[in-house]
């Protein structure tokens, strides 16, 4: 899996990759009202320009992303200056109030997200097969505080992938149990045969339960 993602990279086969900010994040992210500073998870962040979206409206963000020549690309793409150090194992670039960690989310722990307070999901759930996509949710979950507001925006399509197929009662099924979870919409099937959905997600603790 790692290895097909950095092939991607290489070869640029990023399909995936706008041009733009998603419709999704600029349409429902204001309805989540996530207090201005409050720091953002970006999980395989790619090269997106979601994070510079975020940043511009006030949110420091922390993307993590496997492929260093997706960080590489971020980071010429903009126009202030980029610092550089390492940090429990992974090699980390700052432009602005935007933080790149290279390396495995996987090997992400707690202790480093503690600051963490919002997630936005709009191409990781859906690059990852089936297999560790369950590991994917927990994970996540580990490093988000109870109250935590997130955006996650799957697909449906014809077999295939990455990216993957997620359907809805798969998303309630990983999420659930420690998110409430809620479907914000559909997008219109595009002729690739995807089919986006948007869903807004709060991690559930002692804030949150009823």
């Amino acid at each position: 899996m790692a290895s097909d993602w950095l092939e991607r990279w290489r070869d640029g086969r990023i399909g995936f990759h706008r041009d733009r900010p998603h419709p999704a994040l600029v349409q429902h992210w204001p309805d989540l009202k996530v207090p201005a500073g409050t720091k953002v998870l970006v999980p395989l962040c790619g090269k997106s320009l979601d994070m510079r979206w975020l940043a511009h409206h006030g949110h420091p963000v922390l993307g993590i992303e496997l492929a260093a020549q997706a960080i590489e690309e971020f980071v010429a793409e903009g126009a202030e200056g980029v610092a550089r150090y390492r940090q429990d194992g992974f090699d980390i670039c700052r432009q602005g109030s935007v933080e790149l960690w290279c390396g495995d989310f996987f090997h992400f722990h707690i202790e480093q997200a503690a600051e963490i307070g919002a997630f936005y999901d709009r191409a990781a759930l859906i690059a990852l097969p089936e297999a560790t996509r369950q590991r994917y949710a927990f994970h996540l979950a580990q490093l988000t505080p109870p109250g935590a507001q997130g955006l996650l925006v799957s697909l449906t399509r014809d077999p295939g992938g990455p990216p993957f197929s997620v359907s809805a009662d798969e998303v309630r099924q990983l999420f659930e149990p420690n998110f409430r979870v809620t479907h914000l919409g559909d997008g219109e099937p595009e002729p690739s045969g995807f089919r986006e959905s948007v869903w807004a997600l709060q991690r559930r603790g002692p804030l949150t339960s009823s």
